[in-house]
């Protein structure tokens, strides 16, 4: 009998076991992974790109009490330099761009962000730079309504039509370029001090 019970002891132990044991885990489901999204307003009349707005409203706090310090200059050289080498290589994606973007807010204080922000930036500011800088802008390429400015068209089309073209949305050509080449160099004599 000591067997018998042995047995039906550990065919009940068994039967718990399998009973009370974890459940298969589900399969995972999609996921969704977007861009991150901007703090800064695009949405006005002849508003910059948030990449432009970051880079010249940057550029801009260096004679206000909200300039760039040299611990966020060393933060944000890299992330300056990736978002330029996605640009020259049109490789970077819409993802790509938004994430640095992002981590580029994310590395300004608050009140930098609300006064690149209150700077309300527009097309004629970064042209204004632009021949301040002796940058020369093509015709349409700065947004401002010529031909070939994309000013007419619905976003989507416009990101199709800066695709083609081998740019990333509001790349404003040759001064979007020349921005973020001043912003690397800004940034670099800070670390340097």
């Amino acid at each position: 009998m000591p067997t018998q019970t042995w047995l039906a002891a550990i065919v009940l132990t068994g039967s718990l076991l399998t009973a009370c044991g974890a459940p298969a885990a589900p399969t995972p489901a999609a996921v969704q992974v977007s861009a991150p999204e901007t703090q800064l307003d695009t949405s006005y009349a002849d508003a910059l790109s948030a990449r432009n707005q970051l880079a010249l409203g940057t550029l801009n706090l260096a004679d206000t009490s909200e300039v760039v310090t040299p611990d966020q200059a060393t933060a944000l050289l890299p992330l300056w330099q990736a978002l330029r080498a996605t640009s020259q290589s049109g490789g970077g994606s819409q993802t790509e761009v938004a994430a640095l973007l992002a981590q580029i807010e994310s590395t300004l204080t608050a009140d930098q962000i609300a006064a690149i922000e209150a700077q309300t930036l527009t097309q004629a500011d970064l042209q204004t730079w632009a021949q301040a800088n002796g940058v020369a802008l093509g015709a349409g390429t700065a947004g401002n309504g010529e031909p070939g400015s994309g000013q007419g068209l619905s976003p989507e089309a416009r990101a199709t039509r800066q695709a083609e073209q081998g740019r990333t949305a509001g790349n404003a050509g040759g001064a979007s370029t020349a921005l973020i080449d001043a912003v690397t160099a800004y940034l670099t004599t800070l670390i340097d001090g």
